[in-house]
Parts: C-alpha cells; sequence; structure tokens
C-alpha cells in the first residue's frame, strides 16, 4: 500500500503557473503507474495526465496538452504536475493516484485546490 500526500496548489491568475507535488510513501514508489485528475465544483473527476513506472511514457487528456507537464523522481517518491498558461476552467481540486498493475489497486491522495482567477 502506498499513500499520497499531495501540494503546491493555489490561488493564481489566468496566465499564471503552478507546480504540483505527490510525496508518496513507501520503497515500492518506482513500481506505480502515477497520474493526476482533477475535480471541479459540481464536475465528475477527471483525468488530467499520467506517467508509467518507467518514468519514459506520459499521457494528458486534451484540455491540458502543451500546458501541463506531468514528471517523477523515483530517489524521492515524488510526482510533480508543472501547470503553465493556467486558465479559469482549470479551478478544481487536483487528486494524485498510484496504480500497481500487479495488484490492480489504485490509491488516492486527499487532494488540493486550484483556484485560477480571471
Amino acid at each position: 500500500q502506498v499513500q499520497l500526500v499531495e501540494s503546491g496548489g493555489g490561488l493564481v491568475q489566468a496566465g499564471g503557473s503552478l507546480r504540483l507535488s505527490c510525496a508518496a510513501s513507501g520503497r515500492t514508489f518506482s513500481m506505480y503507474d502515477m497520474g493526476w485528475s482533477r475535480q471541479a465544483p459540481g464536475k465528475e473527476r477527471e483525468f488530467v495526465a499520467t506517467i508509467w513506472w518507467s518514468g519514459g511514457s506520459t499521457a494528458y487528456a486534451d484540455s491540458v496538452k502543451g500546458r501541463f507537464t506531468i514528471s517523477r523522481d523515483n530517489a524521492k517518491n515524488t510526482v510533480y504536475l508543472q501547470m503553465n498558461s493556467l486558465k479559469p476552467e482549470d479551478t478544481a481540486i487536483y487528486y494524485c493516484n498510484a496504480y500497481l498493475t500487479s495488484a490492480s489497486a489504485r490509491y488516492w491522495g486527499q487532494g488540493t485546490q486550484v483556484t485560477v482567477s480571471s
């Protein structure tokens, strides 16, 4: 099992940038595919980005492609989401998640609020 703690959220003006971090517990972090999802008020949680355990492959939602970058540092047990050119529609609670393919197990963090003002 892995525990996840997000940080880095906050209030930013449109066009600005934020970097979210997700620190994971445990010694097997490098075995997990990691991802970010978000949930805006009144909407369902949606996929944002994912990075595979090897770090060599990533995937993004069309709405953030070209603006957000996901990365990981296995030595620090941390995954990042660099968010540039933020828009008001990016306002949401951002959740980190970890997925272990061999166990079909997914774990979630508690979320961090991102608010983009126009």
